[in-house]
């Protein structure tokens, strides 16, 4: 079976051995050919007489990563899709009828559908390494298991956990498996082989009743609990995804069918609707977003640049405290605080301990581990300990001088090839490193906050930087969980370019008498996941009145934030760090500051519906975003539908502002844009989308010349692998 992913040996006890290898790949995945390799397995196993079997996978860290997304997104029709569920759940079925016991020897990823294989065998033993995760995680790309998933690991887990498994698309710890019977024993992976042999041996075990605590039981086992649950459920997921997405719901349905219907039924219920989730849009948006975040993984990728292994971080701030928490916890390398205060290092290395000890509490990770980590933080209010540093990150606030004589004072104390890298939200990094001694050093690397949530960091080169100090910092950036995007050096660069215009549209209607409560509503129905009014808040008022006049003078009269602003300020409104802003907040959470209509000397006065408020605001970005792409500040519309997802929360679900412009078509946006014009001249369309309306042409596709900035193109490359998918969860996961 040398063509097969699976290859067999079979020991002297007639215990066969099945290496799981796909040949030429990273990663183990369910391809199309799967379910005839398994076949032709079963039959070779047949005829050697074997009397148990282990699957063991052949690759160093997964066991099986999931399904080839590349082969879901080749479908073209829903019966296909169909067939491919119907498939792996008749081939699943042939396993648990075999004669003799099958064991999942699982270290790893066992995702997704390699999940669904292991829930198909008759025992499944895990390692207790932290490279082993378990999860079933295809909610993240619009879909449901449909490999059985929803019907087998309910049977195990539960309904509850089973449902909270699925909605998350959460990856569990081996101990937490098998505390959860999903694993029946977790090892040290140096006898992993040795003990799944030894389960292999065992009688097939006989159907158990999953382990639940006395309320769950209670509730699991009548009619009325279990209604109680599903009805739970269901407010739940439309609370959290506006029903904007359809996996949720049918992931629901499919965990209701395992325990109401027949097997039968029941299995045809999650086939049905694995085939419509297959070819919705909301699922080809999300897998759209997995293909850009594994094609950019390509980019600026040089393992020949030295690697970063000593990191430090000017400002104690939150955005300080942020950058020095992923790089310590994230990319696990030693980092150095600097303040001008004591406090300021002690406020940052509490943001971290606070993280670290409720995972502590949690069990997520033991103390010693937590004082290792903790012990990779160091803070000064000098620049002692700096001479050996790779990285230094500034991360202070928006003052040309104050970062340019941070910039003399790195390169005095610090070695040669020391990097310079800015958080700085809009300041031209080119301005930033002119009187730089070393310009090739300096780079922008900007985050969002809060810093070890946020998955998005821009990078922005100016003309003088080197290939090698992007490729480092990209790879660096990789390290602490980002995904960054490579930008072109001007102000604002992308992400605060497209949200300024939307965030002062979204001022401007309220000051034109339209509710705070009613604007910010409008945007989270349409999918953002806060509305901008309380964004602003969350940002802080005083940091947008800083950006606003660096964007006014470098772009343009369309960047003009709205004057009121100042009063706000002025009366220390500045948002929720000051307990005030468009909105009060205490202990309890939120809610609108009714006194701040007085303050701006607005008498609330709504005249649009929440359709016109959300086209309004988001015609700014998605005009903004175009000229983005014609000025060269990103490199394609697939770096900008990744940058406004991950950078601002922009509806997964619709793709990115291009991916979005696309589907409504160039013609209908110029032509919306135009409408709003008459009243409004920021409202113009840009000149490249009034090309493209009247050429018919679209941004994914090669009739839309892309304007490329030299110092954002690649040369790099790597090869592709399919793994879990990177893209924002559609139902949020506590801490």
């Amino acid at each position: 079976m040398t063509d097969s992913v699976f290859n067999l040996a079979v020991d002297e006890n007639k215990i066969a051995v099945v290496t799981i290898d796909v040949p030429g790949e990273k990663m183990n995945t369910l391809r199309s050919s799967f379910a005839d390799d398994l076949k032709a397995l079963l039959e070779d196993a047949k005829s050697q007489n074997v009397k148990g079997m282990v699957f063991i996978s052949g690759k160093s860290d997964n066991f099986i990563a999931g399904a080839d997304v590349k082969m879901l997104d080749s479908v073209q029709k829903r019966d296909d899709a169909l067939a491919i569920s119907e498939l792996c759940h008749q081939a699943f079925f042939d396993m648990t009828k075999l004669p003799y016991t099958t064991v999942s020897a699982i270290h790893g990823a066992a995702l997704g559908g390699g999940l669904e294989f292991a829930l198909a065998c008759d025992y499944r033993v895990g390692t207790d390494s932290d490279l082993t995760k378990i999860g079933l995680p295809e909610v993240q790309l619009g879909l449901l298991p449909g490999g059985g998933g929803t019907q087998r690991l309910t049977k195990i887990v539960g309904i509850q956990k089973a449902l909270e498994w699925m909605l998350t698309g959460k990856q569990i710890r081996p101990k937490q498996a098998k505390k959860a019977g999903v694993l029946d024993d977790c090892v040290p992976h140096s006898v992993l082989l040795k003990v799944a042999k030894e389960f292999a041996t065992k009688k097939k075990p006989q159907a158990k009743e999953p382990k639940l605590d006395n309320i769950s039981k209670l509730l699991e086992s009548n009619p009325f609990g279990r209604n109680f649950i599903f009805k739970k459920a269901k407010e739940n997921v439309l609370k959290k995804t506006g029903g904007h997405y359809p996996a949720p719901l049918a992931i629901i349905k499919a965990v209701r069918a395992s325990v109401e219907l027949d097997e039968l039924k029941a299995y045809k219920t999650e086939a049905e609707s694995f085939a419509t989730l297959v070819m919705s849009d909301e699922s080809k948006a999300l897998r759209g977003i997995f293909f850009a975040t594994t094609e950019m993984k390509k980019e600026w990728r040089n393992d020949d640049a030295p690697a970063i292994s000593k990191t430090a971080v000017l400002g104690g701030g939150l955005m300080g405290a942020g950058i020095a928490h992923v790089s310590a916890v994230k990319a696990k390398v030693p980092v150095r605080i600097k303040d001008v205060a004591e406090q300021g290092i002690s406020n940052a290395m509490s943001y971290t301990y606070k993280i670290l000890d409720k995972r502590l509490k949690r069990r997520i990770m033991s103390k010693a581990d937590m004082q290792l980590t903790m012990n990779r933080i160091t803070g000064t209010t000098d620049y002692s300990g700096f001479k050996h540093i790779d990285l230094v990150i500034e991360a202070v606030f928006e003052d040309l001088a104050l970062k340019q004589g941070m910039v003399a004072d790195v390169e005095q104390q610090c070695q040669a090839n020391t990097i310079f890298a800015s958080n700085t939200s809009s300041l031209p990094i080119s301005q930033i490193a002119a009187q730089a001694a070393r310009p090739e050093n300096v780079i922008g690397l900007h985050y969002f906050s809060p810093v070890e949530k946020m998955p998005l960091v821009e990078i922005i080169p100016h003309e003088g930087t080197s290939k090698e100090t992007i490729a480092r910092v990209v790879n660096f950036a990789r390290k602490q969980g980002k995904t960054p995007i490579v930008v072109k050096d001007m102000a604002g660069f992308y992400v605060n370019r497209i949200l300024a215009p939307y965030l002062n549209e979204a001022a401007n209607l309220m000051l034109a008498g339209e509710p705070i409560e009613k604007i910010d509503a409008a945007l989270v129905e349409f999918g953002f996941p806060v509305g901008p009014l309380a964004l602003l808040d969350e940002v802080g008022i005083d940091i947008g009145s800083k950006i606003a006049p660096i964007l006014e003078k470098e772009l343009g009269e369309r960047f003009k934030g709205p004057d009121a602003f100042m009063r706000m300020i002025d009366s220390k409104r500045l948002g929720r760090k000051s307990g005030r802003g468009f909105y009060e907040y205490d202990k309890k959470g939120k809610k609108v500051d009714e006194s701040v209509y007085e303050l701006l000397g607005v008498t609330p006065a709504p005249r649009l519906n929440k359709s016109e408020i959300a086209k309004r605001c988001v015609s700014q970005m998605l005009n903004e975003a175009v000229r983005c792409l014609d000025d060269g500040i990103i490199a394609s519309p697939r770096d900008g539908d990744i940058g406004a997802i991950f950078g601002i929360g922009f509806p997964p679900f619709l793709g990115g502002p291009f991916s979005y412009m696309d589907k409504l078509g160039a013609s209908k946006i110029s032509s919306d844009m135009s409408t709003l014009a008459n009243s409004d001249a920021n409202f113009a369309p840009c000149e490249s989308l009034v090309t493209m309306a009247s050429s018919g042409a679209t941004f994914y596709n090669a009739t839309h010349v892309e304007v490329v900035a030299p110092e954002v193109q690649s040369t790099e490359s790597q090869e592709q692998s399919v793994t879990e998918p990177e893209v924002t969860k559609e139902i949020e996961t506590k801490e």
